[in-house]
């Protein structure tokens, strides 16, 4: 192994020695204690397969096959959930395939940042993945089940997904991706066109219609933003079928793997030889893999949340620090957009998660040595899967198909990972460097203060930004309004950058997980509600961002910054059911800890 990432992993290991006891703990506890259907009740069991009479004989009495609870975040809304519609009637016949069988144990929400970005229900997109948790746990709480599946694929549902199921650690599970959409619009001309409309150059119509051609089908968006990281992880971590990510949705080759992974999750249960719980899969050595994938493939900055609060919910703890020691030894080997030209299926094209993996198992920066869904080994997720005939099967991966986009770990398109902590008088945040050119890696200007995003964009339409300057956006953090994403900024932002200005942002709230060219300092922490240093700064206060050093200050005197008064924060916000999320506002931990609710009032 690289003797960084094996620092880092002792490193954690040691730290989460005591929790990840606990939590090892727990879970034998409930696979020897679990109700189970021998244990239930008649009027129970009755209950439990009322719905599902063609299995029901299979159900009652024959406990020793699995029966394989659903999970899904199906809806018709999101373009990346509705290929899940048939899946459960087809996931049905292939449990019955191999005696298992399968239920839809229950659903769970799936918003899309896509469509609430800039807008009020922005505000609850960070605690759907709390709820989504929730919603998990719930779904399983029946007792009827011997393992699941996890139908899930964009921002917040597979980090939901995982926290909630991740308490039922003691059952096998598997994550089932649905696949990105066919490529449109390339997204570096869709983000020209935004940029032309916010300068005034291009009408609504023309805005529209270059979305529309960008986001046009069914499966995920191309972009390498938060949803497609996630497929990433979910293969570093070996939760997949081997080479399940990026396969389109509609193809043989898809439904073969969805296939084989119902047939391989009736394999891993509890009655067989080759038990496989996902508590025991999600080990250190898999949330490494996880930091290690999003550093060396420069994926999104939302992982910086998300990763922290998986791995609480499997007792381990990791923290900014680990990312930015693995970020200093691990190299970029993929360049995709909003990082590169490319999209996600020119990734895959190119070799896609079976290069990457192969790469950096075979330069040690990856654990090989996980208990996966498919093996005790990762290199089975360094080849990739193909249909010979009419059988799904796995093949080396050649050499790179295109160097623009993959390259080999001892030639990589940077020798670290594009990610840095900044620390300083302001507090500390997180800063994603990857696709933002070298000479804009330290800024220095006067700030300009906002306590709303939309303010910004007026402040942008009137001229008033015309200059070097360093936005400033607080009250944005999880406790004040739920730490919406601020992905209206990129456009404005980036048309100043044109234009020859000195730009950066710094926020306690969260930029989009497709983060691009202006410099970004964000998850700003303690956030500005509760008096965080970021509430301190005022117009004009100069301020430096410097990815170089790892330092966020602003550059006022000492004596005069003790004595300033924490900026008052904006009344509580309702309407779009804001209100209803009060509790979790309240509840919610710092971000480097994950931002959640649910793992801070549980103690976890």
């Amino acid at each position: 192994m690289n003797p960084a990432v094996s620092a880092v992993t002792d490193r954690i290991i040691e730290r989460s020695r005591p929790t990840r006891q606990a939590y090892l703990s727990l879970i034998e506890r409930e696979r020897d204690g679990w109700i189970g259907r021998p244990r239930l009740g008649c009027a129970n069991l009755a209950h439990a397969y009322a719905g599902t009479p063609e299995d029901r004989e299979a159900m009652t009495t024959r406990h020793e096959a699995m029966n394989i609870g659903l999970v899904t975040a199906y809806n018709d809304m999101l373009s990346a959930h509705a290929v899940y519609y048939r899946y459960p009637e087809q996931m049905k016949v292939w449990a019955r395939e191999v005696g298992a069988t399968a239920q839809v144990a229950g659903g769970v929400p799936a918003m899309c940042d896509g469509v609430t970005q800039g807008y009020a229900g922005m505000e609850l997109s960070l605690f759907s993945r709390d709820t989504i948790a929730l919603s998990t746990a719930v779904a399983l709480s029946h007792g009827t089940f011997e393992g699941a599946a996890l139908l899930g694929i964009c921002d917040k549902i597979v980090p939901g997904l995982l926290m909630g199921a991740l308490r039922f650690g003691h059952l096998p599970m598997i994550l089932i991706p649905g696949g990105p959409m066919p490529s449109g619009l390339p997204n570096k001309a869709k983000a020209a066109v935004r940029e032309r409309f916010a300068e005034g150059q291009a009408t609504r119509d023309e805005l529209l219609d270059a979305e529309i051609q960008a986001y046009h089908t069914q499966g995920t968006c191309t972009f390498y933003g938060t949803a497609n990281t996630n497929q990433m992880m979910m293969e570093v971590m070996g939760l997949h079928m081997p080479g399940a990510a990026f396969v389109n949705p509609g193809t043989k080759l898809r439904q073969e793997l969805t296939r084989a992974a119902v047939h391989r999750l009736a394999a891993i249960g509890v009655h067989g030889d080759d038990y496989r719980p996902l508590g025991v899969c999600v080990d250190e050595k898999a949330i490494v893999n996880a930091a290690v994938g999003l550093l060396a493939t420069g994926g999104s900055t939302n992982h910086l949340l998300h990763l922290p609060a998986i791995a609480r919910a499997a007792g381990i703890v990791i923290d900014w620090e680990d990312f930015d020691r693995l970020s200093a030894a691990v190299p970029t080997v993929a360049r995709v957009y909003p990082n590169g030209s490319a999209d996600v299926n020119a990734f895959e094209a190119a070799g896609g998660m079976p290069f990457v993996i192969r790469e950096l198992i075979g330069a040690g920066y990856l654990h090989r040595d996980l208990m996966t869904v498919a093996g005790d080994d990762l290199a089975a997720y360094g080849e990739r899967p193909v249909i010979e005939g009419e059988r799904l099967a796995w093949q080396p991966v050649p050499a790179s198909g295109d160097e623009t986009i993959l390259r080999p770990a001892d030639r990589p398109f940077a020798p670290d990972g594009g990610m840095r902590i900044l620390q300083g008088n302001i507090g500390r945040a997180c800063i994603k460097v990857s696709a933002v050119e070298r000479e804009r890696w330290v800024v220095e200007a006067p700030a300009r203060v906002f306590a709303d995003q939309l303010e910004v964009l007026e402040a942008f339409r009137n001229g008033e930004l015309e200059r070097d300057v360093v936005v400033v956006v607080r009250f944005q953090g999880p406790r004040a309004n739920g730490m919406p994403e601020l992905h209206k900024l990129t456009p404005p932002l980036g048309v100043l950058q044109n234009r020859g200005f000195t730009v950066a942002l710094v926020t306690d709230g969260r930029m989009s997980g497709a983060s691009g060219k202006v410099p970004c300092a964000i998850h700003c922490s303690p956030e500005a509600l509760g008096g965080g240093a970021i509430g301190l700064i005022r117009d004009g206060d100069l301020i430096r961002v410097d990815a170089e050093a790892g330092t966020l200050t602003a550059l006022v005197d000492a004596d005069e910054w003790a004595a300033r008064k924490p900026a008052a924060a904006p009344p509580p916000t309702s309407g779009m059911g804001r209100e209803l999320f009060g509790l979790f506002r309240g509840l919610a931990d710092e971000a480097e800890k994950g931002a959640s609710a649910i793992l801070a009032g549980a103690g976890l």
